[in-house]
């Protein structure tokens, strides 16, 4: 369908992609991979045609429609969500006029036989299906349904555009372009501004979408659930996968594995040939025999090994001092700006140690939160207070704002550091990939992935006991993301987390809070289950919307209990479900640190040289008193 022939972009000697060949096929789902700045973006700007090669072409047939969503891109003004989203459909209306101009020239045509007479039916065919398929539902429905899978309520269709964010807006354009139905749909990071819900919705939307699809994203359980192909970009050479992103990853390990072993069995035969050779040269009696080995040496094919870009983050925090049992809470809180009450009489409660998850839409205030917590803004109700000796290290979603532009990477941590670690900036700036002449870059020309990576380095500046993150991994990719993952299960402080990253919460986070229609709810249960959970009450509330009506079954009559009866019922079991999750994860903690307890014994029965036996007598102490603490509040919820 579309066949990439013999691409090749250069920006002076450098090639970004050198002389790059594969082929895009009707219903390929591809996952287009690669680290920030392999040329992942390029490909899909040569696809679309909004980027021209240095060399090679790209042959697709002409009625061929592709649609592309950038990373970032302008948005359009003056019309509501509903008006911008319904221009999706001004292709269709063309189509329609089209098969009109074609029904008509067939009329008055008479040469039956003629190869422009049977092209003209072709097209009237293709046509003629596209809008069958098309007109399944009317469009102001299918513009209706996509929106709120995309995460928009109904009163947000006649607000004019210009008043939602970046993040929003880049939703409305999702939605035209997937209301567009394209042969071929290329989306750039489409999950970076959709939250959890909306993630899936777009997923189940993928699954059944009828054309060929390359996509790039760094959320790897998204890759797997939507693509079936995998195509790497590295050092400007693709290499091509007819798997899901975590089979590639087996299947690339093995490849490498298999490479290099054929190559140095390769290089001990020439190695044993040249030494026959080389002994045996000039003995006439051997002559033959060394004529024979110099043409078969000639004659081989050499192996050769993959390059591989093996730069990766080595992230380690620095230990967290000791903070207050409480480290964040909030009794009976509302939050609200001039205008707008973002979320009310909102409990949270956050314990020293605990890895929190801060879920739910995007605006539903999770940020604000946030701002709270950082002591940035007070609620207009109830009283917010941080623990005693709690020392947090923040990071902002938006790198952008926070950086200043004129900046070097280097003068960015220079003008914060202060003490001894001044001497350490550029071993913590190698640690984060800014090496060489890239410490000497100015912040503005920085990408995404870039600024993220300088915005976490800034937090090796200081130990920190509660680190509070909000969407850290947005632009990360997938191999830098796992490695600040393991960093920060390491971490021995307190977490929060914003993120709407589903495989980087999982096996990190104890617990969650979820923001949703102005309410803040406790969850102490797996990310999965709770996915599991919100995805049934999505799907009830479209089958309420779009469904069928139908009349209640007739049943035998039942005594009902008052409303009353029934909420104070529904309270005990929600705080029983409550204090048994507690339990669990009480149980879990002190495990966790009778292990590492143990682990210290060993040590110091039989200390190393290198092993500081003061500091490891400390964790010892501490983690005693921790399992003490642990153990008081378990037995007060067991009576």
């Amino acid at each position: 369908m579309i066949s990439i022939n013999n691409l090749t972009v250069s920006f002076g000697s450098y090639n970004l992609l050198d002389d790059i060949s594969f082929h895009i096929s009707e219903r390929d789902r591809i996952g287009l991979v690669g680290k920030n700045g392999a040329g992942k973006s390029t490909i899909m700007k040569l696809i679309c045609g909004q980027q021209v090669p240095t060399s090679g072409h790209i042959d697709m047939p002409n009625h061929m429609t592709v649609a592309y969503l950038p990373q970032v891109m302008e948005h359009h003004k003056g019309l509501s969500v509903m008006e911008e989203t319904m221009t999706a459909f001004e292709a269709l209306n063309a189509l329609e006029s089209e098969l009109d101009g074609i029904n008509n020239e067939l009329a008055e045509r008479t040469d039956y036989e003629s190869e422009y007479y049977l092209s003209l039916i072709n097209r009237l065919n293709d046509i003629s299906d596209r809008l069958s398929l098309e007109h399944s539902e009317p469009p102001r429905v299918r513009a209706e349904k996509t929106l709120l899978g995309l995460g928009f309520r109904d009163s947000d269709f006649d607000r004019p555009t210009e008043t939602f964010s970046q993040g929003w807006n880049m939703r409305i354009e999702l939605a035209k372009i997937l209301l567009h139905s394209p042969d071929v749909l290329l989306l750039d990071e489409p999950t970076n501004h959709l939250d959890i819900e909306s993630i899936e919705w777009l997923e189940d939307y993928l699954k059944n979408y009828r054309g060929a699809l390359m996509l790039v994203s760094h959320d790897r359980r998204f890759l797997d659930n939507v693509t079936t192909r995998t195509v790497e970009v590295m050092l400007g050479k693709i290499h091509d996968y007819k798997v899901p992103y975590s089979e590639y990853v087996n299947l690339r390990a093995e490849r490498m594995a298999q490479q290099m072993a054929a190559y140095e069995n390769q290089q001990k035969m020439i190695g044993k040939t040249e030494d026959f050779i080389a002994k045996f040269r000039y003995k006439p009696t051997k002559s033959n025999q060394v004529q024979s080995r110099i043409k078969a040496l000639e004659k081989l094919e050499r192996i050769e090994v993959d390059e591989t870009d093996n730069a990766t983050l080595t992230v380690k925090f620095p230990p967290a001092p000791r903070a207050g049992d409480v480290v964040f809470k909030a009794d009976d809180i509302t939050v609200a700006y001039p205008g707008k009450t973002v979320f009310s009489h909102a409990g949270v409660e956050i314990r020293r140690g605990e890895k929190v998850a801060l879920i739910g839409r995007n605006g539903e205030g999770k940020t604000t939160l946030m701002r709270v917590i950082m002591g940035q803004l007070d609620p207009v109700e109830g009283t917010a207070k941080i623990g005693h000796n709690v020392h947090i290290g923040y990071f902002a979603q938006n790198q952008e704002d926070v950086l200043d532009r004129n900046e070097t990477v280097f003068g960015t941590l220079e003008r914060v550091a202060v003490g001894d670690i001044r001497t350490r900036l550029r071993d913590i700036l190698a640690q984060f990939l800014f090496r060489g002449e890239d410490i000497d870059k100015k912040v503005s020309v920085l990408s995404g992935g870039e600024r993220a990576r300088l915005g976490m380095a800034k937090l090796m500046l200081e130990p920190y006991n509660l680190l509070a993150l909000d969407e850290p991994t947005n632009h990360m990719d997938i191999k830098s993301k796992d490695i600040l993952k393991q960093a920060l299960k390491a971490y021995d402080g307190t977490l929060i987390v914003v993120s709407h990253d589903r495989d980087f919460l999982n096996g990190l986070v104890d617990k969650m809070y979820e923001f949703r229609d102005g309410k803040v709810k406790e969850h102490l249960e797996s990310v999965q289950d709770f996915l599991d959970g919100r995805k049934l009450e999505n799907l009830q509330e479209l089958e309420r919307r779009f469904g069928k009506q139908e009349a209640a079954p007739v049943s035998a009559p039942v005594v009902s209990e008052s409303r009353k009866d029934f909420e104070a019922k529904k309270s005990v079991s929600k705080e029983e479900r409550k204090i048994k999750n507690r339990i669990a994860f009480l149980e879990k903690e002190i495990e966790k640190l009778e292990g590492k307890m143990q682990d210290i014994e060993k040590i110091l029965a039989a200390p190393g040289e290198g092993d500081d036996i003061m500091e490891l007598t400390r964790e010892y102490l501490e983690c005693k008193r921790e399992i003490d603490a642990k153990t008081e509040e378990w037995a007060g919820l067991q009576e």
